[in-house]
């Protein structure tokens, strides 16, 4: 699975911004990636399926009018605070959408985004830009324990492979989407042992009855174990009310195994490169 990291596209560096709960861009070269958009401000309420609402605590760093120019949008899944109603609103339906083959149904029939792309797990997607090249693979995730999980959007993870057209990698990012650590976590890392960032889901969002169906600070961290990349950026921590997770259980947990300088905290509105 691993591709040459030689040619043109060594050189070229990594930025993230993050503006609010599991919204970030990235970008490297020309190309300007807008993850999981999520717009609203604080205090108005998503729903999350089965008469469940969340309310927002924080308002986003920017709006849609404040983004620059994007090639694509990654979405992990179809959820109220992952694809909003301001995004589909607000963003240019002739935008390619890389998504879970369910969400690319609703997408194009609903909302009228024609380009979206359903991925199936271990299969790519490529954007080509001059002699640049984004290859977007669905990984696989899991949104809760397995009974639950099967109730709510298909949900997936993502490797985004920067590089060029000779086949070089420049920055291999995984996205995990909203999933819980659990076995198939490890094919991903005996697939990929070289990924250079890591833009992790926490939280512990947790449901009614006690249900939690995205990562503590603990499972991020035994993730984060697995997978092993050069840096973690966490996200999806503190934006809703449903999670009960704060952002110090995970990087307390990151000390307590000695890898607190994998984790690179990006604050929101904040510009890093990686």
């Amino acid at each position: 699975m691993t591709r040459d990291r030689v040619g043109t596209a060594a050189d070229m560096s990594l930025s993230l911004t993050f503006i609010g709960n599991a919204t970030v861009l990235l970008s490297w070269g020309s190309f300007t990636v807008l993850t999981d958009p999520s717009f609203l401000h604080a205090g108005q309420r998503v729903h999350l399926g089965y008469g469940l609402f969340t309310a927002r605590l924080l308002d986003p760093a920017m709006q849609v009018e404040d983004l620059p120019p994007l090639d694509a949008v990654v979405l992990s899944h179809l959820h109220g605070d992952h694809w909003d109603r301001v995004a589909q609103r607000s963003l240019d339906r002739a935008l390619p959408v890389i998504t879970t083959p369910h969400a690319s149904r609703r997408l194009q029939g609903l909302a009228g985004f024609r380009r979206a792309v359903g991925v199936d797990t271990w299969e790519r997607h490529t954007l080509v830009k001059g002699q640049e090249l984004l290859t977007v693979t669905a990984l696989p995730g899991r949104h809760g324990p397995a009974l639950v999980a099967r109730l709510l959007p298909p949900v997936m993870g993502s490797l985004l492979e920067f590089g060029d057209t000779t086949g070089a990698v420049a920055q291999r990012v995984y996205l995990t989407g909203d999933t819980l650590m659990y076995d198939r976590i490890h094919e991903i890392a005996r697939r990929w042992p070289d990924v250079d960032l890591a833009v992790v889901h926490l939280g512990g969002t947790t449901l009614p009855g006690g249900i939690v169906v995205t990562m503590d600070g603990r499972q991020g961290a035994d993730l984060l174990d697995v997978v092993r990349p050069r840096r973690a950026v966490p996200v999806h921590v503190d934006d809703y009310a449903v999670m009960r997770s704060p952002l110090s259980d995970f990087t307390d947990e990151m000390s307590r195994r000695g890898l607190s300088g994998m984790v690179r905290v990006v604050g929101r509105g904040e510009t890093a490169t990686l």
